[in-house]
């Protein structure tokens, strides 16, 4: 393996790290030592690639909601597919588990929540204002967020049973007309 190869390799394995303590600790317990040990390096290691555990907590955030990569669907359909798109990023073929750290973290976090609103602002509000052209685009992806990151909330944080045993396209329909009506 070159050592771009290995180095590459150990930067996803710290992220992974980073990452798992994250969910299992939150931002206190996910310290340099510990992401090192798990990884089986030197902290200093871990320091060389993200300068500080705030450099690492970024890095391990970093959000890409892939919505460029959504099929453009007919403009009264604009909702239902945001919406099975977040449940593939949250349960199928784009899944991951930042999007639900993150939401775990920024209610306590002052980083994760600052994350939250970037994510929001460079993502959200530009897909919402290229799918509408309207004057409120940044009000109606407030809107659309209140209803994704509720979903994301009531069915993976809290698990509410009516909302973590319903099917993804039960969801798709129902929430897709109230973002539908947030977006027309």
């Amino acid at each position: 393996m070159a050592f771009t190869e290995r180095s590459a390799a150990t930067r996803a394995s710290i992220l992974a790290a980073a990452r798992k303590l994250l969910i299992d600790r939150g931002y206190e317990g996910m310290t340099i030592r510990a992401v090192a040990a798990q990884v089986g390096v030197d902290p200093s290691m871990v320091m060389r690639y993200y300068g500080s555990k705030a450099g690492l907590f970024d890095a391990a955030v970093d959000v890409d909601l892939r919505l460029g990569e959504m099929s453009r669907p007919a403009s009264g359909r604009v909702g239902e597919a945001l919406v099975r798109h977040f449940l593939d990023r949250w349960e199928g073929g784009l899944a991951d588990d930042v999007l639900i750290l993150l939401l775990r973290s920024a209610s306590t976090n002052p980083m994760a929540a600052e994350r939250m609103r970037q994510v929001f602002e460079r993502q959200i509000v530009t897909f919402v204002r290229t799918a509408t052209g309207a004057e409120d685009a940044a009000y109606r992806a407030g809107l659309v967020s209140t209803q994704l990151l509720g979903l994301a909330l009531t069915r993976y944080v809290l698990e509410l049973p009516p909302v973590a045993q319903a099917d993804a396209g039960t969801l798709v329909r129902d929430l897709g007309r109230a973002i539908q009506q947030y977006i027309s």
